[in-house]
């Protein structure tokens, strides 16, 4: 049998589980798995490639995404730079393990985000600032959009403001709307991170990386506003089908 898995730590539903197993049954795979390996901390790590008898490849999610980094012995100079690895790959050389770590968020959010953009669309604010929008800034540069990032943290870094400062004048000069926290997740439908959404207009486009619910109250209300909407499933997509030729190629 030829083990895939998702490393994380509470991993309850899985999107990666579930496309991965639909994918081996509709391309007659009866000799695949994906596993999910919960980890109480990454130094459980290494026993992840005992309990699977031959792991093909690993995705990794949250809190282990830095964390993975210490146990790989190559990094693709892409993902090296991000700061974040989610999909590690196993080669085998004269008998040896070697893993090595790809960042595939960055393609799967690129593929995403960029059909929906316009020559208008020249900056952007991202919605937090935690591990998630790495990628974000990563993709944003490579693009030549200029960012902003709205923090809750204490500290303020470069391109970083407070949610206060989200006023009318920098909504008009910011068509690009990324939310990168988990505000707004299932169960907690009801909540949305705290901007002027009145605001928003026609003109604006609106990402949100949240994939349940579906349509979140964040891109409700940027809809409700006229906005072009996005939620963050076809990322996901996206990101496993080119995990998936890294680990077969």
């Amino acid at each position: 049998m030829k083990t895939f898995g998702l490393i994380g730590h509470r991993l309850g539903y899985s999107f990666s589980q579930k496309f991965f197993t639909e994918k081996f049954s509709r391309e007659n795979l009866p000799d695949h798995e994906y596993l999910n390996f919960e980890l109480d901390s990454i130094d459980e790590f290494p026993g992840v490639f005992e309990r699977g008898k031959e792991i093909g490849g690993l995705n990794c999610t949250i809190p282990y995404k830095q964390q993975i980094m210490q146990f790989l012995d190559e990094i693709d100079p892409e993902a090296e730079q991000i700061g974040a690895v989610n999909t590690v790959k196993i080669i085998w050389k004269d008998g040896t393990r070697i893993l090595k770590g790809f960042n595939t968020d960055i393609y799967g959010f690129e593929h995403s985000l960029q059909p929906m953009l316009e020559p208008k669309h020249k900056k952007a604010l991202i919605l937090g600032t935690g591990g998630a929008s790495k990628a974000i800034k990563y993709i944003l540069e490579k693009l030549q959009i200029k960012y902003l990032s709205a923090s809750i943290e204490e500290q303020l870094f470069e391109n970083e403001i407070r949610y206060n400062q989200i006023n009318e004048e920098l909504l008009k000069n910011h068509l690009i709307i990324i939310h990168a926290t988990p505000i707004g997740t299932f169960p907690n439908v009801d909540n949305c991170p705290d901007i002027a959404y009145q605001f928003i207009t026609a003109d604006h486009v609106l990402f949100d990386l949240v994939y349940n619910p579906e349509e979140t109250l964040f891109l409700k209300k940027g809809k409700t506003q006229g906005a072009k909407t996005k939620n963050g499933l076809e990322m996901l997509h996206l990101q496993a089908i080119r995990a998936w030729e890294i680990w077969n190629s």
